[in-house]
Parts: structure tokens; sequence; C-alpha cells
């Protein structure tokens, strides 16, 4: 190793580099891997095994196949840990959650264990900054559940149950009851913003010592029949984004991080005005710059991009870029802002485009992999 070193040395000294930058460089490498959860399930028509692993290729956005960890029951959304040694993952239809242990080199997974969520269907899981505590949704449950995370990543048992209550929606068959939907810790980390599709709301709860409490105000309502699904922060933390499933709109709020209260301020289409028939939105993401949103319409089957006004945090509507498949659940960008991916669930692809800068538009690379009924998809950067 020492030789090796010196070699280096020498090296960075030929083209004139600083010793520590260029050893930095070496030591510090880091593979990025993708985490794909998917349906699998006869009942949702489903055709996934379970959850795959890829590796990505940092200049092309290629993905390479590392991993297929079969016999899980729709995982359906993920969740990995600050530090990448870990991911969570629900059950969608059932009523758990599992803990994986991810090699550090590998980026493979190993089941821990699962615990029950205390409630039908869990939909979404986020991990307190502390990396303390998950936070999961459980749709038909129509509540919140908290589980602690034990030190060596596996989870403990739900001890927090938050049940969701209010008016149902105007939605003959979408808004039964509540329905929360996402759960994610806003950019403080004090507050859990939760989307609830069956009540037209989206509630606020201060998170304080591994528990759950309503913040003041405790919500605010959504346009009747909207029924809010996803919510994607600012980074400035001043605005946050709501994707609005069954009217396919994006709401635009003024966001304070003092008490966790939302304040509407615009409401636009996720659609293009010649796209006149049936659509769902699903997913929404900023950009990392603040520049841009993102949102996808499954039957349009189209990734809406807005530019955002920097001062007011309304949107313009841009484009919708085609996915080039069906049903597009889920779309992500990667960490570094150069791609994004539509997961395609009713065609089973994952199509990677590139990202424009400037336009905040997105352009199909070329490159698109096979893998059944793919819903959700985490990034995590392990040791190369």
């Amino acid at each position: 190793m020492t030789a090796l070193l010196h070699f280096l040395t020498y090296k960075c000294n030929l083209v004139q580099t600083p010793k520590m930058t260029c050893l930095t460089k070496i030591q510090m490498k880091k593979a990025l891997f993708a985490y794909v959860g998917s349906r699998t399930t006869r009942e949702r028509s489903a055709r996934g095994e379970g959850i795959t692993v890829y590796r990505v290729d940092a200049e092309t956005g290629a993905l390479e196949f590392v991993q297929l960890v079969k016999d899980l029951i729709n995982p359906s959304f993920l969740a990995v840990s600050a530090d990448g040694g870990h991911l969570y993952a629900v059950h969608g239809d059932m009523s758990d959650v599992s803990a994986f242990k991810a090699d550090r080199t590998s980026g493979e997974l190993a089941l821990l264990n699962r615990r029950s969520t205390q409630g039908k269907n869990p939909v979404h899981v986020a991990i307190d900054p502390s990396g303390g505590h998950i936070v999961v949704s459980n749709h038909i449950g129509a509540s919140l559940a908290v589980l602690p995370i034990a030190p060596d990543g596996s989870l403990e048992e739900v001890t927090q149950l938050v049940r969701l209550e209010g008016p149902i929606g105007p939605h003959r068959i979408e808004q039964k009851q509540a329905k929360p939907h996402f759960n994610p810790f806003d950019p403080s980390g004090r507050f859990v913003v939760v989307p609830d599709k069956g009540l037209d709301r989206i509630f606020s709860f201060r998170f304080e010592g591994g528990r759950l409490a309503p913040s003041t105000p405790a919500y605010v309502a959504s346009r009747e029949a909207a029924g809010p699904r996803h919510i994607a922060f600012h980074p400035n933390g001043a605005f946050a984004y709501v994707v609005n499933e069954l009217d396919s709109t994006v709401t635009a709020y003024r966001y304070s991080a003092t008490n966790g209260a939302l304040i509407p301020l615009q409401i636009v289409s996720s659609l293009p005005d010649t796209y006149t028939g049936n659509s769902r939105a699903s997913e929404i993401e900023i950009d990392r710059a603040g520049r841009f949103v993102y949102a996808s319409n499954r039957g349009c089957d189209s990734i809406a991009v807005f530019r955002i006004e920097e001062s007011t945090g309304h949107l313009t509507f841009v484009a919708a870029e085609p996915t080039q498949g069906r049903t597009p659940r889920f779309m992500t960008g990667t960490p570094d802002g150069r791609f994004m991916y539509a997961l395609n669930e009713d065609s089973d692809s994952i199509v990677a485009f590139s990202i424009d800068a400037t336009t905040g538009r997105i352009a199909a690379t070329g490159f698109s992999v096979e893998t059944g009924s793919p819903v959700c998809m985490v990034f995590s950067r392990h040791q190369a």
C-alpha cells in the first residue's frame, strides 16, 4: 500500500495536481446505485419480482443490473438511510414494512427483518433526519405509523399510530375514506407533511421525541376532488408543490418552517391544453437548483415541466414530454441533476432522459431497461 501511495503521489506531481486533491479523488470515488421497487401480485395484474438493484453510469445514465431481491410482495415504495447502509420498503396491499442492509461496496441488499405497520396498504415510508425512526402512511388504514430503528438498522414495533379524520371528498370511487399517500419530512426535519387523497387535505405534524403531534393549523384544504397525492419542497424552504392525482393539477404553496403551515398561491394543470383524455397525476419533484418542477401523468403518459418564478414561487407550464411507455407512476432525477428516469408501470420499462439545466426540458437518451411493473426508484452512493 505504501508503494502504491508513493506511485500515486508521483503521478500527481507529474500532471502538476496537488497531492492531496489527487489522492482524495482516488480514495473517495463512489459508485451510484439505484434501487427499484415493483408491484408483484396477480391482484394488481403485476409482473414485477421484487427489488432490483442497478449501478448507475455517471456519464450516460445507463443502468447496469446488480441484483434482484425476489419473494417480496409489492415492495412499492423505498427509502434509503442517509449513510446508504440501510433500505426500507413498504409492502403495498399488505400491512408490513421491511428493513434491509445494503452492502457498502456492491450495493446488494440483505433482509434484516419485517414489522407490521398496523394498517392496510402502506404506500410511503420516510426516515427522520436523526435516523432513529421511520414514518409510514397506511393508505387504506387511514393512519400514520411510527416505528423506531434499532442500532443495527432493523425495525422495532410500532410505537405510535395516528388516525386521520375529516369529511370525505366527493369522488364516488376514490374518496370513500381518509387516504394518506405521502409523509415526507420538511427541509427543517421538524415537521411531517401528509397529503390525503380521500379528504382533500394536507396535514402537518410536528415530530419531536419520536412522536407525531398535530401542528397549528393542523391542515390546509385543497380544491374538492383534487386528491392531493405527493408533495415536493423547494430547496429554499419557502415554497412547496403538491401534485393532485384526481384532477391532474399542481398546487403551489408558501411554506412556513415555523409551524408547518401551507398557504395556497396557485393551481395549474399538469396536462397540455390539447390533451382531452382521462389522466391521473402521480409524482412530483423539484430540481436541486430550485428552478423547475416536474410532475408525471398517467393516461397522458408524460412528464410535465414547469418553470418556477423565483420571487413568487408561481409556476409556468413549459412542456409535457412523453415517457415512451405506459403509466409513469414514478419518476426521479439523479442526485447530480443530469438525468431523470420515468418508471412506466404498465409497459414494464424504465426510460432514461437527460435534463437541460437551462430550460428544464428533458430528452430521451436512448437508454431504457425492461423490468416488471416498476413503481419507485431511490439512489445511494457506496464506495467503489
